[in-house]
């Protein structure tokens, strides 16, 4: 496809979409995609950012779900190792600038989910503190960002959505017993911090009303069966309703494997969630769900897959998003062998194609049934 075909295909997704999302979704191909992140086998000699982006257009998407983090404990070659020489950088702006990146954002995807942390800190650092001083950084870090994606790639159509791994996690960080529910502080600074970033990315817009790009924040939630049907805390009832974000990501394993008690959790979440447009009720997205291929039989493959695309597409999510290209869970390393994956994959280690995308490559080509 030509750069200009590119902008063309974007910004007929702009004009069909951006304004009423629940009311008149995208294209199934601008929102069902997937994460390619820290895979631990590669097939070819391009670099692996671009690699695993080249599998996912192959496959038929335009959404892509990556890690754009300087966090200094996990630098962009923990993520992107393979046939990639990632040169020294100090800012976000700078590592959108490398070459992987400008290579990946200049195809032809319509929506960059981006996993973001800035320099210096590590990703959960407002877990133990947060400054005026820290919260300050966070904000000028997200807004340049903000900035740089929405006058680089005006004219494309592009959206960039910038969020973080799951929260329920992160604010355990450090916590020797997971099932211990977090004292209320950590979640009250997690609302701070997120708010910081928000904060940035309005900035952006602000200034920089002349473009078709969309850049929007997005927080991450995972355990939400805790909340709604325990009523621990959680950050999707302790934090949420804090903080008005753009976007609410949902990293799904607790509840993708029953559509009833997805929907249900979709549900929970949308109403801690303060509206905001252009989604309004439904900025709730299905940010991870997926199963490894060798652990499960293939009709529970099927079964689980179809039912979470399904139960977020009746829902009204506007993206939907499936864990991974190539699984980043070994068994054994160097992984040779599918055998020596569980399984998180598009694609396996011997080139095949897995059962998650002949599923996924079905809707994408409308060769499955899909609600409407």
């Amino acid at each position: 496809m030509t750069r200009f075909g590119v902008i063309a295909a974007c910004l007929l997704t702009l004009l069909t979409g951006v304004m009423t999302f629940a009311e008149s979704p995208l294209p199934l191909p601008d929102r069902l995609g997937v994460t390619h992140v820290a895979g631990r086998y590669h097939l070819t000699n391009d670099d692996f950012l671009n690699e695993g982006a080249d599998q996912i257009l192959t496959l038929g998407s335009r959404v892509i779900k990556i890690y754009l983090s300087l966090d200094p404990t996990k630098p962009p070659s923990r993520y992107y190792p393979f046939n990639t020489d990632w040169p020294n950088v100090d800012t976000l702006v700078e590592l959108a600038q490398t070459k992987p990146y400008r290579a990946v954002f200049d195809k032809p995807f319509t929506t960059y989910i981006l996993t973001v942390y800035r320099p210096g800190v590590s990703a959960n650092y407002w877990v133990y503190k947060l400054t005026n001083e820290q919260k300050h950084a966070e904000k000028q870090a997200i807004y340049e960002l903000a900035r740089h994606l929405l006058t680089t790639y005006r004219g494309t159509g592009k959206t960039f959505v910038i969020q973080h791994w799951e929260g329920d996690w992160s604010v355990r960080a450090g916590l020797k017993d997971k099932a211990v529910d977090p004292p209320a502080e950590r979640f009250d600074r997690m609302a701070a911090w997120l708010a910081a970033r928000q904060a940035g990315v309005d900035q952006a817009r602000a200034q920089v009303a002349d473009t078709d790009v969309r850049v929007f924040c997005a927080t991450e939630v995972n355990l939400v069966k805790i909340g709604m049907i325990d009523e621990r805390p959680c950050v999707t009832n302790r934090v949420l309703p804090k903080v008005t974000l753009d976007l609410v990501s949902y990293s799904s394993y607790d509840t993708q494997q029953d559509p009833a008690l997805l929907r249900r959790a979709l549900d929970y979440i949308a109403e801690h969630a303060p509206d905001r447009e252009p989604f309004g009720a439904r900025n709730v997205y299905l940010g991870e769900f997926g199963l490894p291929e060798n652990k499960v039989t293939a009709e529970k493959m099927q079964r689980v897959i179809t039912g979470a695309i399904d139960t977020a597409m009746d829902w009204g999510c506007p993206y939907i998003v499936y864990w991974q290209v190539y699984c980043n869970e070994p068994i054994r390393e160097p992984v040779d062998a599918n055998d020596d994956c569980r399984g998180f994959w598009l694609i396996r280690p011997d080139g095949s194609r897995s059962i998650a995308w002949s599923i996924l490559h079905n809707y994408l080509t409308e060769q499955t049934p899909q609600p409407r």
